[in-house]
């Protein structure tokens, strides 16, 4: 595992261990998170620890043309019950997403310092936001990082239930039609898989990541 000083490096991702992990130290700048994602790199660490990278093996992703819509899922969309923008509420995209309460965690790992962070990749056109409302009032959501033929889902919320999917969904459906290559989501969890998300090689990933 790498110690990351204020030199703006990574190591190759092929040194993570068999977690996943990469290295530690650094910082949240614009510039080293840039860096990360276009290396196939993301930080993931808790509140009160030094910050970790990651770049798992294998790796979750979603291929567009391989999203699950279920027929309830389809029913709900038909209903009209929601409406989505993109980008037009991002910190409150990921202040939703820091606080709410998840199964299986005490606390959150999207810290103050990132979140900071991302808005200022938001202001730079990196960082974008879905937004799912409902009565005019925020449900639901999701944010990533856009690397214009992928995009690194970082985190969503929901309020009510269905709108974070309502936001994978109308998300996947608009980068199909702008031709991206795929939705990277990371890490294995069973409801991306019932999205149609599915796990690849690390090499696999970073070779589409590498291609435009």
């Amino acid at each position: 595992m790498y110690y990351l000083s204020k030199a703006l490096f990574f190591p190759p991702v092929s040194h993570a261990d068999s977690d996943g992990i990469l290295a530690f130290g650094g910082d949240l700048s614009p510039e080293r998170l840039q860096l990360a994602y276009k290396s196939g790199i993301f930080p993931w660490f808790n509140e009160g620890e030094p910050i970790i990278w990651w770049s798992p093996n294998p790796r979750m992703v979603l291929f567009l043309d391989e999203l699950i819509v279920s027929k309830s899922m389809r029913n709900i969309l038909n209903r009209n019950h929601f409406t989505v923008t993109f980008n037009q509420n991002f910190r409150d995209v990921i202040s939703n997403c820091q606080q709410i309460k998840r199964d299986g965690q005490t606390g959150t790992w999207i810290t103050n310092e990132m979140i900071e962070g991302y808005c200022k990749l938001n202001e730079l056109g990196i960082a974008k936001s879905i937004e799912v409302w409902q009565n005019d009032q925020l449900v639901g959501g999701l944010y990533g990082i856009d690397l214009g033929h992928i995009f690194c889902g970082e985190s969503m919320f929901s309020l009510v239930s269905n709108a974070s999917k309502v936001a994978f969904i109308a998300l996947t459906n608009q980068l199909k039609k702008e031709n991206y290559r795929l939705l990277d989501c990371q890490v294995y969890n069973e409801h991306l898989e019932s999205l149609g998300c599915r796990e690849i090689e690390r090499e696999v990933f970073m070779t589409i990541l590498k291609s435009k």
